[in-house]
Parts: structure tokens; C-alpha cells; sequence
């Protein structure tokens, strides 16, 4: 199982939805950085359950301990463990669901690919695997604006068929996407989107969305050619997440329609550097950062466990009706917010660190 993600700043996450924890191990991170759970923490804040009538009511305080890695505050250049431990944990929630793999869940393949599974919760299928990856993130984060002042600030920008208006992406912030309950800056869409996860949820049922998401002062340069072009490192990362089923970058799928006279992002001095008059490319040219702002798209699906009955089949074929059972979120994209931030932190930082290693050489 392929659990590590990164080639010099390498995150290896680990543990079920229902074991005693979750957590990552960072490999990589340099030494002498001043490091301390407040400085991961709130980001795991963001990611909690249990905080809104939007989520799942799973009651988790999500608190990290750093095992390692770190002494009076600094970093010794060693691997880093973070855990979290599980608290709130119903396996038994899931009693009646051994034989029946459940629709859209990972049961069934995991069954087929190991020959056994975690039966409760989706285990390492589950969003709270993710943990691991918000912690890591936080820390990639830190070193990214000491370094070179990169800002990450995702955002939902569609719920269903609801979609916020423009944001300003040289100064959305994370004070304004916390604003609102479903983590949408535009306060009319995110009244609009509420009302429909509510309407959803008495309804028993899920709703997708998409997440937004802007990486600002990130320098040009970044980015490996021919198969670790940033945007497919991007990509990796964000496909690599739970109930995630698309990305674009820059102009996305609908720069398809558009011309090339129209597309193409001229250039123009932009105090001591050069700067592109348009960001068509979403911040990416030949798989390389050039200085504008990184921005792309996240598509997630709607939940896979829901309360309403399912007509399906359990592992023989038969076919049965399952009861909707376990706790979940009627929309994951406002949570999904900080896993975003983190993943795209991910990326850059080990991008940053590939950079750097090359200069000095």
C-alpha cells in the first residue's frame, strides 16, 4: 500500500478510521526550525468533526502530540511523528455491514485487493486518514512562508449546483473563508449553500462540491520536467484524496473553448520580474511555476455513506436492502478546505527543497 507521498520532504500517513489512532511521520523536514503543536493545530481545528450542524456529529478534539523529531521547540533534522488519537470511534455502528459492500465505498475493492478489510468506518478509506495529511501540511506551510512568504488559501466555491461569485485571489484570506459556516466567501452563495445542505441532510442524502484554492509568492522555478510537472504533482495530491473525482488548473477544461490569442498569457515587467498580464495558466508553464499565483479546482463528490436505505447486493450477489448506519458529513468540501491547503503545501514544499538542493550543486 502506497502511503508515502513526497521525494525529499516525505509524508507517511497512518491509521484507520476506527483504531486507537492517526497520524504521519515526516521525513526530511530540515533542522533548526522552531516547531510545536500550535504551530499544527489549528489546522487540524479546521478539519475536525463535530463543530457545525454542516459536518458529521462524530465528537473528535483531534488534539496532535509530536512524538519526535523535535527537542525544546526545534527541529533535529529527524523524522517527525505526529499522532492523534480516536476517541469517538462506533465500529460497532457497523455490525450489519460485514457482508454488504456498501455502494461507492471502498469495501469492495479493498476485499478484491488484500483479500480482508477494515469493515468499520472504510479504515484507510476513510476522510480520517487525512489527519495525518493536514498535520504535515501545517509544518510544510511554516517553512513555506519563512522561506519565500507563500500564502495558501482554498475556499468552497460551489456546492451542488451552487457557485460563489469571483474572489479576489491576490487577497482572499482565511479569515474571510471562516467567515461563513460553509467556508464560502461570497455571503450570499454561502447562504444559498447551507440552505441546501441542510435540505439534504432531513433528507438523508449527500451533495457534492468543489474547492478553490490560490498559492500566492510562490517563486517561479518550481516544478520537474517531463513527469514531475507541477501541475501533474498537483494533481497527484489532490486525486489522491478521499471522494475527490476531479482538478483543473488556470483556465481548466474551459480554456478548451477558448483561442490561443485569447489564452495566451502575455508578458509585462512587474516591478523587477516579469509577470503575465492574464493567469490563464493558473500560475504554470512547461509544468514550471512563473511567479504568478498557482490557482486551481477540486471536485468532490457527494458523500458515499448516507442514512436512507440503498437497494444493492452483499458480497455473493445477493440482493439486499441496506440500512444507512455510521456518522457522516452531508457535504465534505467545508472540511475539506484545510486538506487542500495541506496537500497543495505538500507539493510545493518538496518542490522548494528539490530547488534548493539543486542550486547549492
Amino acid at each position: 500500500m502506497s502511503s508515502t507521498f513526497g521525494k525529499l520532504f516525505k509524508v507517511t500517513t497512518f491509521g484507520e478510521s476506527h483504531c486507537a489512532a492517526v497520524g504521519a511521520v515526516v521525513d526530511g523536514c530540515p533542522a533548526g526550525i522552531a516547531l510545536g503543536e500550535n504551530d499544527i493545530q489549528p489546522q487540524l481545528d479546521r478539519r475536525r468533526p463535530g463543530k457545525s450542524e454542516l459536518a458529521s456529529p462524530r465528537s473528535e478534539k483531534d488534539l496532535v502530540t509530536i512524538l519526535s523529531g523535535v527537542e525544546r521547540g526545534v527541529t533535529l533534522g529527524t523524522p517527525i511523528a505526529l499522532t492523534v488519537r480516536n476517541h469517538d470511534q462506533r465500529p460497532g455502528d457497523y455490525a450489519g455491514m460485514q457482508e454488504v459492500p456498501r455502494p461507492s465505498h471502498a469495501d469492495y475493492t479493498y476485499q478484491q485487493k488484500y483479500g480482508v478489510r477494515a469493515s468499520s468506518g472504510g479504515g484507510r478509506s476513510s476522510a480520517r486518514e487525512t489527519i495525518g495529511r493536514v498535520a504535515a501540511g501545517a509544518i510544510a506551510e511554516k517553512l513555506l512562508a519563512a522561506r519565500c512568504g507563500v500564502q495558501i488559501v482554498a475556499w468552497v466555491s460551489a456546492v451542488g449546483e451552487i457557485e460563489s461569485g469571483a474572489v479576489d485571489l491576490d487577497h482572499i484570506d482565511r479569515a474571510q473563508v471562516d467567515a461563513t459556516e460553509v467556508r464560502c466567501p461570497d455571503a450570499e452563495a454561502a447562504r444559498a449553500m447551507i440552505r441546501l445542505i441542510e435540505r439534504t441532510r432531513e433528507g438523508s442524502d449527500s451533495v457534492g462540491g468543489v474547492v478553490s484554492c490560490v498559492c500566492r509568492n510562490v517563486p517561479a522555478g518550481l516544478g520537474e520536467p517531463i513527469f514531475d510537472k507541477l501541475q501533474a504533482l498537483l494533481g497527484h495530491a489532490m486525486l489522491s484524496l478521499p471522494a475527490v473525482k476531479g482538478f483543473e488548473i488556470g483556465s481548466g477544461f474551459a480554456g478548451s473553448r477558448m483561442l490561443g490569442s485569447v489564452h495566451n498569457d502575455p508578458f509585462v515587467l512587474k516591478g523587477s520580474r516579469l509577470g503575465t498580464v492574464t493567469n490563464f495558466s493558473g500560475g504554470v508553464q512547461g509544468g514550471i511555476s512563473n511567479g504568478e499565483p498557482l490557482y486551481f479546482r477540486v471536485a468532490f463528490k457527494p458523500p458515499a455513506t448516507i442514512a436512507r436505505k440503498q437497494a444493492t447486493a452483499d458480497f455473493t450477489g445477493r440482493e439486499v436492502v441496506l440500512e444507512g448506519a455510521g456518522r457522516h458529513d452531508p457535504c465534505v468540501v467545508p472540511r475539506a478546505v484545510p486538506i487542500v491547503e495541506g496537500m497543495a503545501a505538500l507539493v510545493l514544499i518538496d518542490l522548494l527543497l528539490r530547488q534548493e538542493y539543486r542550486r547549492r550543486g
